[in-house]
This record gives C-alpha cells, structure tokens and sequence, in this order.
C-alpha cells in the first residue's frame, strides 16, 4: 500500500497541476475536472469540469458540465490526485 506523507499534501497537489482530479465536497457533491492551480487554503481551480450531484427526488445522479470553476477550500472534504501521480510512501521507501 503507497501512502501519502501527511506532512506534505501541498507537494502531491503541486504535482498534480495539470492532471485529472476529483473532488468530494460538503453537500453530496463531486467535480471531477483538469487541476489548474491551488492556495494554501485548498481553494481549487478547475478547468474542463464535470459536477456530479444526486437528485434527492428519484436519487438518480445527474452530470452539470462547467469549463472552469473556483471551489473554496472549505467545501472540500477530499481531493484525489490522477491516477499514477506520483506519491510518496509515508515511511521514506
């Protein structure tokens, strides 16, 4: 199992500029889009962007594209870097 060095979280984003990330937010709701930029509050930048929520009337998901959006850092819950970004293993490996 690779994990990531808790103490640098800010170094796995700067490396995944450029790439595929997905984002779990407060209210139920995901972005999945290309990470532009970030700031030391986790605030994000996104660009070609999908917003995934779930309509609470039939609870089937429902897809709203967005070309670029700026979430606030508060509403983060999770940030998943692209697949085969580089990590670092928590134990120096």
């Amino acid at each position: 199992m690779i994990l990531v060095n808790a103490s640098r979280p800010t170094e796995l984003l700067q490396r995944s500029i450029g790439g595929q990330v997905l984002v779990e937010l407060k209210a139920r709701k995901k972005i999945k889009g290309r990470l532009r930029g970030f700031d030391q509050h986790l605030n994000l930048i996104l660009e070609d962007a999908d917003e995934m929520g779930v309509d609470p009337e039939t609870n089937t998901e429902l897809v709203e594209r967005i070309e670029t959006v700026i979430v606030r850092g508060d509403n983060v819950v999770i940030i998943s870097p692209p697949p085969g970004a580089p990590q670092s293993n928590s134990e120096g490996e």
